[in-house]
């Protein structure tokens, strides 16, 4: 289906691997270019960071370069004194702004989020900052589209600025840009043309065709709804072996090992430097290496204690009546992205806590990923709230039991809303999530609406709701195994021989951006010759 085009590759560390191997097939038919949108990995002179994908990209004589080195040498000489172009802005705001304002379109940024989370290696920035890395961007964006004049964008990804930023350029230019959406259904993935802000129009259109049909063409996924409530556990395949699905203390030999690797990685990184000497002069885009490794030690110390038995953490009490809310890695696209307004997680469960029914008890529970990254004063906040409690991390080995035992579940934008709707029970989403469609899932635009939607919590017949979600997700996508793309996509740059497992994962990714565009044409309403 690419043909004769000009295609334009989003890339940004290991989420670039998967597209190294894309541009594989692409480049007998199309011209190719890569963006490397992220300063570390083109500012740094070769490393363990990006001699794997911005170097190795740039061997590759039929792929053209850009990148965003020089406007991060001209943001950091002007740190202390942005030079913030408003007017530029002003006509930026005007014309770029069909997905989010630019004040959310900054958010997207971890760089430029610091007072948002904890990774304290990254730097605090003022307003004039924000808005002259944004504008930089801006320009540095409009500078490559101008240039290579792309036919469609290729990404595998939607989180950071440049990401939102490519969005509202290519729809204002009519440039298809497609990336991955994750509908949390097995390893099915499908083609999103909005960078995953709020549900494509067409997967819409999907679901309601299977809902509205007779139910005999989703057999199958209604017999699959019932083995999912009648399995014993409920974690997604994507997460198993992943940190989402850590239970258990990783032992003091391996922490140890590890932060040795760690040492040794950001040895090597200050033994490359940069051309510039900018690495360590500019601490919003690059991390400070002592501070990031104190970050390190701290994250590993505190992972170990929260896993064990500690004060912060209480098991949940037989017969009580909870509401189930799972929190979030923050900063990451599901919070940043998909549900801006409500990143403050804290001041959410505030609010829940007061819309609760008396009696009823909040059980918050802490993403693994982020124990150890959160502020220890966030749990001894959250417990003391009269009705709110947080709980032990590995007090269950699965998710199910947590969702079977609650009167419902609450997350900003988190699987566990889809899981509760296969256990037929009800959930509420601060965000435009794919899984919302189903029935017992209810998007909540204000914090005020929490009152009304949890006096809602009760069963739910949902089953043929469900069953046509997921034929939605399978007619609009198909399996793809991105973890697998990026873990084995860098063994084999380094050595490793392809093979014929990593080549069909290669052709499913590919699958996919065709479905994709096969959709931009039919809104665009290109007819097939």
């Amino acid at each position: 289906m690419f043909r004769n085009m000009r295609i334009l590759l989003m890339c940004k560390e290991t989420y670039s691997y998967p597209l190294y191997f894309a541009a594989k097939k692409l480049q007998n038919d199309n011209h190719l270019a890569a963006f490397f949108f992220n300063s570390v990995e083109s500012v740094y002179n070769p490393c363990y960071l990006n001699r794997t994908t911005y170097y190795k990209f740039k061997e590759e004589e039929h792929i053209r370069i850009y990148d965003t080195r020089e406007i991060a040498r001209e943001f950091t000489e002007n740190l202390d004194d942005p030079k913030v172009n408003t007017g530029f802005l002003a006509q930026v705001e005007k014309q770029f702004t069909h997905f989010k304002p630019l004040g959310l379109q900054i958010l997207s940024s971890q760089s430029m989020t610091r007072h948002y989370h904890n990774r304290n290696y990254l730097g605090y920035c003022n307003q004039k900052q924000q808005e002259y890395w944004l504008g930089l961007n801006y320009q540095r964006a409009l500078d490559v589209c101008g240039d290579f004049k792309p036919d469609v964008v290729l990404d595998c990804d939607d989180a950071e600025m440049m990401r939102t930023i490519m969005i509202e350029i290519c729809y204002s230019k009519k440039i298809p840009y497609i990336t991955i959406e994750h509908p949390r259904y097995g390893f099915f993935k499908y083609p999103t043309l909005q960078l995953g802000y709020g549900i494509d129009p067409y997967f819409s259109q999907l679901y309601k065709k299977y809902f509205d049909g007779s139910g005999e063409d989703i057999a199958e996924e209604l017999e699959s709804v019932r083995k999912i409530r009648n399995a014993s556990t409920i974690m997604a395949k994507e997460f198993i072996g992943t940190i989402t699905a850590k239970y258990l203390r990783t032992k003091l030999g391996a922490i140890a090992k590890s932060f040795v690797g760690k040492i040794m990685y950001f040895v090597d990184q200050e033994r490359a430097g940069d051309e510039f000497g900018i690495k360590n002069k500019n601490e919003l885009l690059f991390p400070r290496t002592l501070e990031y490794l104190k970050f390190y030690a701290r994250y590993e110390w505190l992972n170990w204690r929260l896993l064990g038995k500690n004060s912060l953490f209480h098991e949940p009490l037989a017969g009580e009546r909870y509401v189930y809310m799972p929190l979030h890695l923050i900063p990451e696209s599901t919070t940043f992205v998909k549900s801006p307004f409500y990143v403050n997680e804290l001041t959410v469960v505030e609010a829940i806590s007061k819309a609760l029914p008396i009696g009823w008890k909040l059980y918050v529970k802490e993403h693994q990923a982020m124990l150890g990254e959160r502020s220890l004063d966030f749990y001894r906040r959250v417990n003391q709230f009269p009705n709110a409690r947080m709980v032990t991390v590995n007090f269950y080995p699965d998710p199910k039991p947590w969702i079977q035992n609650a009167e419902g579940v609450i997350t900003l934008a988190g699987t566990s809303a889809f899981e509760a709707a296969l256990l037929g029970k009800r959930s509420i989403v601060f965000s435009d999530v794919p899984f919302s469609l189903i029935d017992g899932i209810t998007r909540a635009k204000s914090i005020e609406d929490l009152p009304g939607l949890i006096r809602e919590f009760a069963p739910v017949e949902n089953m043929k709701s469900c069953a046509a979600y997921m034929a939605a997700v399978k007619e609009a996508g198909c399996e793809v195994r991105l973890k697998y793309l990026m873990d084995q996509g860098e063994k084999i740059i380094c050595g490793q021989t392809i093979d014929h497992e990593f080549e069909q994962e290669v052709g499913n990714l590919m699958n996919l951006f065709e479905k994709g565009y096969s959709v931009f044409k039919q809104q665009m309403g290109v007819v097939e010759t």
